[in-house]
């Protein structure tokens, strides 16, 4: 093993660019798209930043678009830019709702902190419709690259919850420090964005993904993006959807890099297409909309004239279980395949990471098993984690570095007083838990920042903005990250003990079972 602060080299390269700025940029300043004149506004902090939110990129998928692929929205009107759209309908609204047992907060000591971070896996208060399909762009042109790389981030949730206007997702940090245009984006979830309809299309909530990157490809360079330098990031679902995406479409991805934090197409385990078209005749059944005998255009029509509250009180209860993934992506060896292994994958430089416990966040939702030890029930959830994510990721960085494509690999190791989620066991390094150091918004309400978290946070965004500026070799040649190799010391460990940089060891040094 060896340590060593790897810093991301980006003063030089903001310096050299300040000659090619806009003549001059307005913060807030109205933005012409081919969706409508989009005004903005200040971010809430970072003031130097503009704002620009609930950008429509596609009609609402309502009425007779309802489980069809996305159709482009054209605008000529004014759009405000001042909220945050609606997010897309989840299983079962009512769980939003639905506070955290007790006697699981009592059986694994989850903190207060903890409490406030599970109260938003749910989503609180955010509005919900089926007309959700915006984004969102924060920005800063009057300083640095005239064309700045761009990331979009897709937001994860178990394909069945989940909102770009979650919090921690806010962007205006990314783009105060690191001189990127970052969006975030809606996509349809559960049986909207992944209805199983064997005649017709499986997997609606990832062409939503697709269009929302044409439209930032079409319109970015307005908002002083570079449509050439786009990144596709996401956590847990979104990391697996950056996976399918570079399956699906390997000859055009339209995006220059991707970055999979804690998922890949074959670890958060698609739908086979038999289990997909019976949770869709279960629903059609129940909705008086036919079964498999019924004429599919009758059948159809029928299901997208079903008001979405009474569609909804129809699916499954995912909300209180986020590691079941009922509804998700479909088999359908178009965009999401059976072995995606055997098919090619967009020839792209990769950043491919997980967290040291995964599990931490998704033990707390199953009771102990009291036929299990400790030492068992410690066994069984390690097991899931190396299953589920580790695994994966590592067989995709293997793929990955393999067809000589740039690739590194991280683990995440940050425990901060203010994620804490629970202590009997410790959850540790959980699942999620480096999304907000990662975004600078973490909630101090509760427990403050302890020394050197914001620099780990400052770090990760430095790193990550290094990989969209050049995802060829800017974490290699802007700080010295490796390139991954699983015998070699080339995973980076990020937030080992608490302190920013990086701790390397081995590539396969947490592989045990793979």
């Amino acid at each position: 093993m060896r340590y060593l602060h790897l810093i991301i080299a980006l003063a030089a390269p903001l310096v050299a660019a300040s000659a090619c700025r806009p003549p001059k940029w307005r913060v807030g300043q109205t933005v012409q798209t081919s969706s409508g004149a989009v005004e903005g506004h200040a971010a809430s902090t970072a003031s130097e930043v503009s704002e620009y939110l609930g950008i429509p990129y596609a009609q609402p998928p309502v009425r007779a678009l309802r489980f069809q692929p996305p159709v482009r929205y054209n605008g000529k009107g004014k759009i405000s830019g001042k909220s945050f759209g609606p997010a897309c309908f989840p299983s079962n609204i009512s769980a939003y709702d639905a506070d955290f047992p007790q006697e699981l907060i009592d059986v694994y000591g989850i903190t207060e902190v903890g409490r406030r971070i599970l109260a938003t896996i749910t989503n609180p208060g955010i509005p919900v419709s089926e007309d959700c399909l915006t984004l969102n762009v924060w920005t800063k042109p009057q300083t640095g690259e005239k064309r700045k790389p761009v990331m979009v981030y897709i937001h994860g949730g178990s394909f069945v919850s989940g909102s770009s206007a979650v919090p921690a997702y806010n962007g205006q940090f990314f783009a105060d420090e690191e001189d990127v245009v970052l969006v975030t984006i809606n996509y349809r979830l559960t049986f909207f964005g992944f209805p199983g309809n064997p005649h017709g299309h499986q997997n609606p909530g990832l062409l939503d993904q697709r269009m929302a990157v044409e439209w930032v490809r079409d319109n970015i360079a307005s908002f002083g993006g570079d449509p050439k330098r786009i990144t596709l990031f996401g956590e847990s679902a979104g990391g697996a959807s950056v996976d399918h995406y570079s399956f699906a479409w390997p000859h055009d991805p339209i995006v220059a890099g991707l970055i999979s934090m804690s998922g890949t197409a074959s670890g958060i385990t698609p739908r086979p297409a038999s289990l997909a078209t019976s949770l869709w005749y279960n629903t059609t059944r129940a909705l008086n909309c036919g079964d498999a005998h019924t004429p599919p255009s009758t059948q159809l029509t029928c299901m997208q004239s079903i008001p979405a509250p009474a569609l909804l009180a129809t699916l499954l209860n995912t909300i209180s279980a986020p590691h079941s993934t009922p509804y998700s992506p479909t088999i359908d060896n178009h965009l999401v395949f059976t072995t995606p292994s055997h098919h090619p994958t967009a020839p792209l430089p990769l950043l491919i990471g997980t967290t040291d416990n995964e599990s931490g966040l998704f033990r707390i939702f199953v009771p102990p098993q009291p036929h299990l030890t400790p030492h068992q029930e410690t066994t069984f959830w390690h097991a899931q984690n190396q299953i589920n994510f580790v695994c994966p990721a590592a067989a995709r960085a293997n793929r990955s570095a393999a067809e000589g494509i740039p690739t590194w690999r991280y683990r995440w190791h940050g425990v901060f007083p203010n994620t804490e989620l629970a202590r009997t066991p410790p959850s540790g390094a959980y699942h999620d838990s480096e999304v907000a150091v990662l975004f600078g918004t973490v909630d101090g309400s509760v427990v403050g920042e302890v020394e050197g978290q914001r620099e780990v946070g400052g770090y990760m965004r430095g790193a990550w903005a290094a990989f969209a500026r050049e995802p060829w070799g800017g974490l290699e040649g802007g700080g010295g990250w490796p390139r991954y190799v699983a015998g070699e010391e080339t995973l980076v460990r990020l937030g080992w003990e608490g302190k920013p940089g990086a701790s390397v060891v081995r590539g396969d040094f947490y592989d045990d079972g793979c």
